[in-house]
């Protein structure tokens, strides 16, 4: 038994002890940047809902990755938004849409860099829903196989312009297993899949909203994202993803589901990662901002505590921040 109660004390009073002892530690391998990929040459635009965030075009988004490579970050997400949308969201799957040609850019200027390409409809439906849907009563209503074969059709495209890993992030029912089948048989069996096993249906989305322009245009996503009130099913979800080839399992959003991350890390010791999403990243830059808040510390402790919950990867739009401040 230990008597001397004052000994966890002293250790604390001496920062090499403090450094030495710690438990839990955030490196910039841990992160992945999201970035916004919008057609055009040489476009950059700051996102007026999430300050230091900006819509690229690829050729912009290939030097952010540059950037982000020379700060230790070895992975990007990218996210596309359209030149033109429709119901069946059809420039997800074009092969000269923003989100392929900025993989091939990126791949050719950071060969080193991991690429994960977003699969999903949303930004590039014309109702803004993450599947091909119909209206009823202001409800909406998800033709799930109808959106797998979509969502096959767009993952092919990012594999083939060399995306590392592709993310469905719709949370329609068995996409893993039908879009790992479809690499497989395509010859792209070294593709990787990063689901977003347990996305909960959350009001931490609104900036994303706006950044990607995936705002329903009528309804909401409660039918196919998950209720924020539980639990068990989560555990369902990974194991199903687990069970149809995923490699990496996500849970979204972060810091209001630590206790989600934490049980599925024990449960499953799989690969999993966590979204640092928008609306927490937005939160904690308008009170700097305002001078409320000291950011990097908070900034830092929101990722360690993300680390500890049992994430390998947090996806964050702190990413660049926080890995300049890692090295200090």
């Amino acid at each position: 038994m230990i008597s001397d109660s004052a000994r966890p004390r002293r250790l604390r009073n001496l920062k090499w002890a403090r450094d030495m002892f710690r438990e839990t530690r955030v490196v910039a391998d841990n992160l992945v940047y999201p970035l916004f990929v919008v057609p055009g040459k040489k476009f950059k635009k700051e996102i007026s809902s999430m300050p230091g965030c900006f819509h690229l075009s690829a050729d912009e988004a290939a030097a952010e990755a540059g950037r982000c490579r020379d700060l230790g970050i070895n992975a990007v997400l990218l996210f596309g938004l359209p030149s033109k949308k429709d119901p069946l969201g059809k420039e997800a799957y074009n092969p000269k849409g923003p989100v392929p040609e900025a993989v091939r850019l990126i791949k050719k200027a950071v060969p080193e860099m991991a690429v994960i390409t977003d699969v999903c409809l949303c930004e590039y439906t014309s109702h803004g829903h993450c599947g091909v849907v119909k209206n009823c009563g202001g409800h909406a209503l998800v033709d799930n196989d109808l959106t797998l074969e979509l969502l096959v059709k767009e993952a092919l495209v990012h594999a083939g312009a060399g995306a590392d890993f592709v993310a469905p992030s719709d949370m329609m029912d068995n996409r893993v297993g039908a879009i790992r089948k479809a690499l497989d048989a395509s010859g792209f069996q070294q593709t990787g899949i990063l689901s977003y096993a347990a996305k909960y249906s959350s009001a931490f989305y609104g900036p994303f909203r706006e950044a990607a322009q995936s705002a329903p245009q009528f309804g909401d996503r409660k039918t196919y994202q998950m209720d924020p009130a539980n639990y068990l099913e989560a555990l369902r979800e990974v194991e199903l993803d687990i069970m149809q080839g995923a490699d990496i399992v996500m849970v979204k959003p972060a810091l209001a589901y630590l206790d989600i991350l934490r049980a599925i890390k024990d449960k499953f010791q799989f690969p999993t990662a966590a979204y640092n999403v928008s609306g927490e990243y937005s939160m904690v830059k308008i009170a700097a901002q305002k001078g409320l808040i000291n950011e990097k510390a908070m900034v830092l402790e929101i990722l360690t505590s993300i680390k500890r919950a049992g994430a390998d990867m947090i996806i964050t739009y702190h990413a660049k921040e926080a890995a300049e401040w890692l090295r200090e």
